[in-house]
């Protein structure tokens, strides 16, 4: 499998990812057509080879008219739409502003139909956007892997004035992210940067294992005395893990973690019923032994980013745990979908997973099989046997012989 990892030392910005995957070989001239196609007034794409710091890199300028007028996010929708992209590409590169509308529309207090894009709706953050998801189908790129991501400290001039460094939409969209220290008094990672590394990467932290065929370097517009202001992406073929087929996808989620020798079981019960209700995937606990021999529980959760400070709040406020450990892991979830079932004490709801061999394998749910238990008096185990008699039969039968 072809991935990227973007080496993020500098920050991310869209135009040193588009001068990076440039670097590394992504087609200018098919990027070129690409953006041509968006039907900009008098944009186009320049490339520059550039030294920072002594180190040589490829930076990428878009030429553009002044703009006078601030888009929404319909705006771009249309634009997209009415470009030579693919359905696929088209299908990120709208998933990627819908982002960038929920953070604004968050940090402002309104709705994403009425956010007004300033910086970010610029022609210039267009096509970093849609050069980006371009470039990258061009590569073959896969699957996407990052760094931490430093964000610089100081105060940057937006159009809402003069705000703290990370501006407010790269700080909501970095929410989940681990952010790399960086003594450096200039805006490092944009919201066009973290909108597009966040949308793809599957994976913050080192490197995967990976047979490395090329390194692009993209280079920041901004002369950094600290630092080379690059960014650097390797491409190569790796076996960690592969793309998300039909039946499954990958999804970023964190599991936090912490060990409790002094509280009962019903405060456990208690906090898990608390944690399933803020949102999280799931929860568990499992036995564990502490130092000085003592038996403790081991509280587990998984959730999501959006999630995880209502789910350490939760566990910091309910149990007398003095911490909580955190990490970002992959998981892959097979496809699913609902599915009823009759059986001779009636309907059945459950879910029908499709596995990788094609195969559909059937999940009655326990609240429908108890519910149907109770009022039939039959036992679960019965109930559950039938559903998934009901759910073979009935395969069998649109299968036909």
């Amino acid at each position: 499998m072809k991935v990227a990892y973007f080496d993020c030392f500098s920050g991310i910005s869209g135009d040193m990812i588009l001068g990076a995957l440039v670097d590394a070989g992504a087609d200018f001239q098919g990027l070129a057509a690409v953006i041509d196609s968006l039907a900009l007034p008098g944009c186009r794409l320049i490339k520059e080879t550039v030294r920072k710091s002594g180190f040589r890199a490829t930076h990428i300028r878009v030429e553009t008219q002044p703009e006078h007028s601030h888009r929404h996010l319909r705006h771009i929708l249309e634009i997209l739409e009415k470009s030579d992209l693919t359905a696929a590409q088209k299908s990120k590169a709208s998933a990627i502003f819908s982002r960038l509308a929920e953070a604004e529309a968050k940090v402002h207090g309104t709705t994403i139909e009425k956010v007004h894009f300033h910086e970010v709706g610029a022609a210039d953050s267009i096509v970093d956007v849609v050069g980006t998801v371009a470039a990258l189908d061009l590569l073959g790129i896969k699957c996407v892997y990052a760094s931490p991501v430093p964000t610089g400290h100081g105060t940057i001039r937006i159009q809402h004035g003069e705000v703290s460094i990370p501006a407010p939409a790269t700080a909501e969209l970095l929410v989940g992210v681990p952010i790399l220290e960086a003594n450096v008094p200039f805006e490092l990672t944009t919201p066009t940067g973290a909108a597009l590394i966040t949308g793809y990467a599957q994976r913050f932290g080192p490197p995967p294992a990976m047979t490395v065929q090329c390194i692009g370097y993209g280079a920041g517009s901004r002369d950094i005395p600290q630092r080379a202001n690059l960014l650097r992406v390797f491409i190569g073929m790796s076996e960690e893990a592969g793309p998300a087929s039909d039946e499954s996808s990958l999804e970023r989620i964190w599991i936090v973690e912490t060990h409790l020798d002094d509280v009962s079981g019903e405060i456990v019960g208690y906090t898990m019923e608390r944690l399933l209700e803020e949102g999280a995937l799931d929860v568990f606990a499992s036995a564990g032994q502490m130092k000085k021999n003592r038996p403790a529980v081991r509280l587990t959760v998984l959730c999501r980013a959006e999630h995880l400070a209502a789910v350490e709040r939760v566990v910091l406020n309910e149990t007398t745990t003095l911490g909580v450990r955190r990490w970002p892991v992959e998981r892959r979830i097979l496809k699913r979908d609902s599915a009823k079932v009759r059986t001779r004490w009636g309907v059945v709801v459950g879910k029908v997973a499709s596995t990788p061999d094609g195969t559909a394998r059937f999940s009655p749910e326990f609240e429908s099989c108890r519910e149907v238990a109770k009022k039939h008096r039959v036992p679960l185990q019965a109930v559950y046997r039938e559903a998934a008699e009901a759910f073979a039969r009935e395969s069998a039968a649109k299968e036909g012989p």
